[in-house]
């Protein structure tokens, strides 16, 4: 079984996808096909032995529709894709029939207003043309139109006729090309109008006025839609083009496709980091907005990973490459941002299920609408003028029941709030969990590496003897504790050199393992280690133990000198973050396998509503479900890694990307740098993505309900409204591009 995503050729509007979609599942071997309008994607899970990609395009080639292999976008290069170049080739394409249609298209809207102007108000005179010149200038001129600019209507009609598939460019061409043979006929040959008793007008205007309105729609559309993808374009514009190496001693700058792991590269000041590595030599601050949308430079140092296409501000660094091309952290960002804007919302399966039946009930309701005014009508009006509103109604209900709104109302508020995440360091992995985070009202935190930085280090220094200063107990401890390989040792050590304390001389070092360290500095001996049963009298010592942080207890010659407290810090954003989701309505939980003196001082801190400590990862899915069968909808954000069980049991899984690539590919949303204070922005992304979308159904159903009944003539005998067709082609190009544009509001929106 294969799954593969492909790129999908020659569709123009929203029931496309639908008929692709169901042409390629009767084929045997397809389990599964999804495809895509906004995106132009198709991702298929098939049998490769039983179905090839030829197979596929067979099928649909004859339906103007291809398929082709997905290029890798994250490439070495990770240059714009060949995808982006054809569309703004298309769209130019587009540009220059818009260029001829939508003068010709205004003149004649405007001569249509005039006449009709004319008929209502007396003071406005008639149009200065005669009827004969009029509809001989408007006969060549919707020729050159109709079977140019309309080709693709055209074309749909055929595919209409000979396949059975009915889509946009079907509605609209049968609807235009209907009105243009009538008029021709009225106009071509006399005694045809006067058997029917037609009147003399004819529609070669309507077939101009909706073919040019539709065609400018169409391209508005099209150049909104690539806007849409801005925020892939960017991540595929942030890598470096070349990189200096250090070969054979020699520094040397080469294609950033010929990096190889392993190799050691030069990172000067002022350029992108080219590939992700290690630092081995230097110190320098690096900006990651293109990570996290924080804008403060991070300070590296020897040892510390950087990210390829981030900015090195300062210092120069060399660094080893440790991923490359595909392999890096942008690389998959890519990948997951593309996988995430492709992907459906169950909001959308709504729309999907209308749009795929909406356009043969479209052509029965234009059918049965055309048959009551010629039967029902005629009784009342007399033939011709019945066959004349009979037309009329027809055309504007092919016209103005085009789906496209609704097929981009979903996928283009996905696309665009998919890609603000991305900017802002919070990757959604697809579009279900944007759409369900929005509902979610319990939030439960895993405590180490989540609500704390998941590092161990030094809290207090109390000193016990006026002749150790804090600084003095840091010197003594941290010159020891280097010697140690006890995991809190380093802490000890790190604290000592954020201090720029310098370390003495120790001699007679000794470990006691589950005791402490011991040595002779400065011919004193020293001790650091575990409290004793009789320390525990200290009050010092009792207040910071029932912080949940472990005390260790320094001894100079025999006499307590004081005493260090180490603890797992709690990150910054985390206090504030747990507010925000508070003023969101959200509830907050710790679940956490820490002891439950340590897991509530650290709820109490950042103002975590429920603690339930003590838990074991294997317990903690459990601990989820119980919150769900409450009718919660519950959020879990952990490390992805030994919260895995829970993460996937949670409607909705934060991992943290503290570095691993677990968290990536195991959580639904990833959070760059694990800063919780992005959390609440995701919820706030969710809930505007989600708003987006109903507003822009909202625009797209409600467009629909009135705008049929109207072109059908339905309050006609009442009120004497009805809607001509070329209000109706008008109305239906803006309302797509009104739905993309909604969508790019979002752009613009604070999170």
């Amino acid at each position: 079984m294969t799954t593969q995503t492909f790129q999908v050729k020659g569709m123009s509007c929203a029931s496309c996808s639908n008929i692709i979609t169901k042409k390629l599942q009767k084929l045997p071997g397809v389990l599964t096909c999804d495809v895509n309008f906004a995106t132009e994607k198709a991702s298929i899970t098939y049998h490769s032995s039983d179905v090839t990609l030829h197979t596929m395009n067979h099928e649909i080639n004859k339906l103007g529709y291809s398929l082709e292999e997905e290029k890798n976008h994250a490439h070495h290069g990770l240059e714009l894709n060949q995808t982006k170049k054809e569309k703004l080739i298309e769209l130019e394409r587009m540009k220059t029939k818009v260029d001829f249609v939508l003068p010709i298209t205004l003149l004649i809207f405007i001569l249509m207003m005039w006449d009709i102007a004319a008929k209502i108000v007396p003071s406005i005179p008639n149009l200065p043309i005669p009827m004969p010149l009029f509809n001989t200038i408007s006969f060549l001129l919707s020729t050159v139109v109709l079977f140019w600019i309309g080709r693709p209507f055209l074309d749909g009609v055929v595919k209409f006729i000979t396949y059975r598939v009915a889509n946009m460019d079907s509605l609209i061409g049968i609807g235009t090309l209907t009105a243009f043979v009538y008029s021709s006929l009225i106009f071509l040959f006399p005694p045809i109008r006067e058997l029917l008793k037609a009147p003399e007008y004819t529609y070669f205007d309507v077939t101009i006025v909706v073919i040019g309105f539709v065609t400018l729609g169409k391209y508005l559309e099209a150049r909104s839609k690539i806007k849409t993808g801005e925020a892939i374009e960017k991540l595929l514009n942030l890598q470096a083009k070349t990189a200096i190496v250090i070969r054979n001693e020699k520094e040397i700058e080469i294609p950033i496709s010929e990096v190889i792991v392993g190799d050691v590269v030069m990172v000067k000041p002022g350029q992108i980091v080219p590939v992700d590595g290690l630092i081995l030599e230097g110190f320098t601050s690096v900006d990651e907005s293109m990570l996290t949308g924080e804008s403060m430079p991070v300070d590296k140092k020897e040892g510390d990973t950087v990210v390829g296409s981030t900015m090195n501000k300062q210092g120069s660094v060399t660094i080893r490459a440790t991923k490359v091309g595909s392999d890096t952290v942008l690389a998959q960002i890519i990948r997951l941002v593309e996988q995430a804007q492709g992907s459906k919302a169950q909001i959308q399966n709504l729309a999907d299920k209308i749009s795929s039946i909406f356009v043969p009930v479209v052509l029965g309701i234009a059918g049965i609408t055309l048959i009551l005014w010629l039967t029902v009508g005629s009784l009342y009006l007399g033939f011709s003028t019945a066959l004349s509103f009979g037309l009329l109604a027809f055309v504007g209900i092919l016209v103005i029941a085009c789906p496209c709104a609704l097929g981009l109302a979903t996928p283009t508020a996905i696309i665009v709030g998919v890609g603000k995440g991305a900017e802002h360091g919070i990757l959604i992995k697809n579009a279900e969990s944007l759409e369900k985070l929005h509902a979610v009202n319990t939030l439960v935190f895993d405590k180490t590496g989540t609500i704390t930085s998941g590092k161990p280090s030094v809290t207090n220094i109390i000193s016990f003897n006026n002749h150790f200063s804090d600084q003095k107990l840091i010197q003594y401890a941290s010159s020891i504790e280097k010697y140690s390989q006890h995991p809190l040792a380093l802490s000890i050590v790190t604290k000592g050199k954020e201090l720029s304390i310098n370390a003495l001389k120790v001699s007679s070092f000794k470990e006691t393992e589950g005791v402490g360290v011991e040595g002779v500095i400065e011919k004193m001996k020293v001790i650091i280690r575990k409290p004793h049963d009789h320390d525990h009298t200290n009050s010092d010592i009792e207040k910071l133990q029932s912080e949940g942080k472990t005390v260790i207890v320094i001894e100079i010659d025999g006499e307590n000198v004081g005493i260090l407290a180490i603890s797992d810090t709690i990150k910054e954003s985390a206090k504030n973050a747990i507010a925000k989701l508070h003023t969101l309505g959200i509830q907050t939980v710790m679940l956490t396998g820490d002891n439950r003196r340590a897991a509530t001082y650290i709820a109490k801190l950042v103002g975590i509503d429920v603690v339930k400590a003590e838990v074991l990862p294997q317990r903690k899915s459990e601990v989820i479900k119980q919150f769900q069968e409450e009718g919660r909808i519950v959020a879990m954000a952990g490390d992805g890694i030994n919260d895995a069980p829970a993460l996937t049991q949670a409607d909705v899984g934060i991992a943290m990307a503290t570095g691993t690539d677990v968290a990536i590919e195991s959580s639904d949303i990833t959070l760059l740098h694990g800063d919780i204070g992005k959390i609440p922005q995701a919820i706030n992304l969710s809930r505007k993505t989600l708003r987006t979308i109903k507003q822009n159904l909202f625009w797209a159903f409600i467009y629909n309900l009135v705008g049929i009944p109207l072109a059908a003539g339905l309050l006609y005998p009442i009120f004497g409204v009805f809607l001509n067709p070329v209000f109706a082609g008008l109305a239906m190009a803006f309302s797509s591009v009104s739905v993309v544009t909604n969508s790019l509001l979002l752009k613009k929106a604070k999170i």
